[in-house]
């Protein structure tokens, strides 16, 4: 289709006003569908760019930054491709979880008044409507800004270009965080906006080394032997430096466990899955691809420094009693999976860290739905408070343990294909360079991977199984809107664990092209 993937990125932007009146006027249920149908419509699109395989649009745009373009190849699209899926399928499920938010401050906004003196805070219907109906018209529109700000990302051909998507994705994201976060919101909104934004400056530094050296910003005239060996290592530590606080990677990770665990439920569900996997993809694009030599002296750093975090990541996840925060530890910890495989400087290594990206969006987003679900229908995130679910919520129960399995990486979810890829790459590599830090960095790896299957167990096991307290005798499973996103992301990666080449088949012919393979 022409102008497929311009209309991807453009049209949610465009309609956001339209779902912000449609919510306004006519309630969160029209909205939420108006917003599903854009992101089933422009994901639809997407998948069929990424089907024909590499798919590229120019446009003119102005002589002092080069062309705006957009570019679907074997390494762009699974990460398009889950983007957009994850954000369509977030769209039903932020329904019945936002209203009950919206319920939640709307009470507290009440208290508020009465206990300040001011008028009367009789909760009347048609007000409670009209507050709800504002907040989920503003909600779904900021949905879907946030939602074309990753894929902008993604699909940029331009190093201006990618940055200004890549600020784009910050805005949204400190509202949905500020307006409906738990906890100190306000103040965790920001800390997240001053993180990532002062990782995206010390990304357009790097970025303007690169340009103003070649005379250029578009990806195609990039040309790692036209800038100087002094300036191109710089550039390319300024960039990963700046992608690691997007990636949140031990020592840039201090923000994510805060926003993750004060977000809304929906948007951790995008912000940990989808948005913060957006920094592997562009040391995938920016570094690895753009330069390769500088890449060669710098993928053993990026190797150690992924282990590091897998190890971190999961060892804090393990003294966590706050379910999200435990969750968002984990994220930190799979962030590390993709970091270490891309340092093993091997075509599967690098292979199967794009396929973890695929693998932690589907596990992590199904354990994020099922945190919300038992935050709506327990009214509680604290895991000893938590016990014998299973029985109660039989649905949540099943499809938390897929995403935990994915995440564990066993069979036959897609977990087990990434993870199995990345360490065969290290491995790998560890034999053909004769490296005893690569060897003992791989064992170490591995005993990460039991750091894991520990914390997710001790997880499930507490939450879903054992003696049911008496406070939780009468919960019920949650809606249709919320475990039917749950059950198709829990059988899409059974499928890709079964039938892996749906993604590899792109990946791999990328990767070996990078490496010269």
């Amino acid at each position: 289709m022409e102008y497929a993937l311009l209309q991807a990125v453009f049209i949610p932007l465009l309609l956001s006003p339209v779902a912000y009146i449609i919510g306004r006027k006519m309630g969160p249920t029209p909205a939420m569908w108006f917003t599903f149908a854009i992101l089933l419509y422009t994901t639809i699109l997407v998948i069929q760019a990424a089907l024909n395989g590499t798919t590229e649009e120019h446009y003119p745009w102005t002589e002092m930054f080069g062309e705006f373009g957009f570019l679907m190849d074997g390494l762009a699209s699974p990460f398009a491709i889950i983007i957009y899926v994850l954000s369509t399928i977030l769209v039903l499920y932020s329904k019945p979880y936002m209203i009950h938010k919206f319920h939640e401050q709307y009470e507290e906004e009440q208290k508020q008044i009465q206990s300040s003196g001011g008028q009367s805070a009789v909760v009347e219907s048609t007000s409670l409507t009209k507050y709800v109906n504002a907040k989920s018209g503003l909600y779904f529109a900021l949905y879907l800004v946030f939602a074309m700000g990753m894929l902008g990302t993604v699909l940029a051909t331009n190093l201006i270009e990618f940055y200004i998507f890549f600020e784009v994705m910050l805005i949204p994201g400190f509202f949905l965080v500020a307006i409906w976060g738990d906890g100190p919101r306000r103040k965790i909104g920001l800390m997240f906006l001053f993180w990532t934004h002062a990782g995206a400056v010390v990304l357009l530094l790097g970025f303007l080394m690169i340009g103003l050296t070649i005379g250029s910003f578009d990806f195609a005239d990039i040309q790692e032997s036209a800038i100087p060996e002094d300036i191109v290592m710089l550039s390319a530590i300024a960039i990963a430096i700046g992608l690691g606080v997007k990636l949140a990677v031990f020592m840039f990770h201090i923000w994510l466990p805060y926003v993750h665990g004060s977000a809304p439920t929906p948007i951790s569900a995008l912000l940990s899955p989808a948005m913060i996997g957006i920094g592997a993809y562009g040391i995938f694009r920016l570094i690895v691809e753009f330069l390769p030599s500088t890449f060669a002296e710098l993928s053993i750093w990026f190797h150690i420094w992924g282990l590091v975090t897998m190890i971190y990541g999961g060892a804090m996840a393990l003294m966590q009693d706050d379910l999200k925060r435990l969750l968002a530890y984990s994220s930190i910890s799979q962030m590390g999976y993709i970091l270490f495989g891309i340092g093993s400087m091997s075509a599967l290594g690098l292979a199967g860290a794009e396929m973890m990206y695929v693998t932690h969006a589907l596990g992590k987003g199904i354990l994020f739905m099922m945190a919300g679900i038992i935050i709506v229908k327990v009214g509680t995130r604290s895991i000893t408070k938590l016990g014998g679910l299973a029985g109660k919520m039989p649905i949540t129960a099943v499809c938390a343990v897929i995403g935990a399995l994915t995440i564990m990486g066993v069979p036959p979810t897609s977990g087990f294909m990434g993870e199995w890829i990345l360490f065969y790459g290290a491995l790998e590599t560890a034999i053909e360079e004769g490296s005893t830090v690569r060897a003992v960095t791989f064992g170490l790896g591995l005993v990460a991977t039991a750091l894991t299957m520990s914390y997710i167990l001790w997880m499930l096991k507490r939450v879903f199984f054992g003696k049911t307290p008496e406070h939780l005798e009468n919960v019920k499973e949650g809606s249709w809107y919320m475990t039917a996103p749950m059950m198709v992301l829990a059988g899409f990666t059974v499928v890709v664990g079964i039938y892996p080449d749906i993604f590899l088949k792109t990946i791999i012919p990328y990767m070996q092209g990078v490496l010269g393979v």
